[in-house]
């Protein structure tokens, strides 16, 4: 199973794609409400994730089938820019959507100031996997560029899980959960570390 680096002429296919991996994750659910306005609202938010992450010449690496991705910023570049938040507010430009707006900001701006700022590491910002091709090995095989580059340099890796089922997942992986956090009257989320393997 072969991955590669995603290109611009990607972002389309894999903003629909995440849409539909993260459709029922607890984050997305808190940030989207109703269920109805939710499909569009997060394809949009993915596509300015992956807009801002390859243009910026970041981490993002996809299989063929563009069915799984892994978003990844590199070490000392995970913090988001004034500019690149505001790029985000449309997606809450609904009527409905623009009341979770504010909501969403303190969550993001809470992610921010614990994340930690040492030693320097790689920042996985989105793991997803088409929900028909699940169970196949496609997230670990998106992972592994990586992941065999913080082996490597002997850096280490950070993320934050939404779904408690998904720890096991990252722990094969060699992360451990730091601790759990919630979300400004949203739902918890578990921050995890990964050291390099020798």
């Amino acid at each position: 199973m072969s991955v590669r680096r995603a290109t611009p002429q990607d972002i389309p296919a894999l903003a629909t794609m995440l849409a539909r991996a993260f459709h029922d994750d607890p984050v997305a659910s808190w940030a989207w409400r109703p269920e109805r306005l939710r499909p569009r609202a997060l394809e949009r938010f993915q596509a300015v994730r992956l807009r801002q992450l390859i243009a910026g010449g970041e981490e993002v690496w996809t299989t063929d089938e563009l069915t799984s991705a892994a978003l990844w910023a590199p070490p000392r570049r995970w913090h988001s820019s004034p500019r690149e938040m505001a790029a985000l507010v449309p997606c809450f430009l609904h009527p409905i959507l623009a009341v979770r707006g504010p909501l969403v900001a303190l969550g993001w701006e809470k992610l921010e100031r614990v994340h930690p700022r040492r030693p320097p590491h790689f920042y996985l910002a989105v793991l997803g996997t088409d929900p028909d091709a699940q169970g196949q090995g496609l997230g670990s095989t998106v992972l592994r560029p990586v992941l065999e580059q913080c082996d490597g340099d002997q850096v280490g890796a950070y993320l934050e899980s939404s779904k408690e089922r998904n720890i096991d997942f990252y722990a094969r992986h060699g992360f451990r959960v730091l601790d759990e956090i919630r979300l400004v009257r949203g739902p918890k989320m578990w921050r995890m570390w990964r050291d390099p393997r020798t």
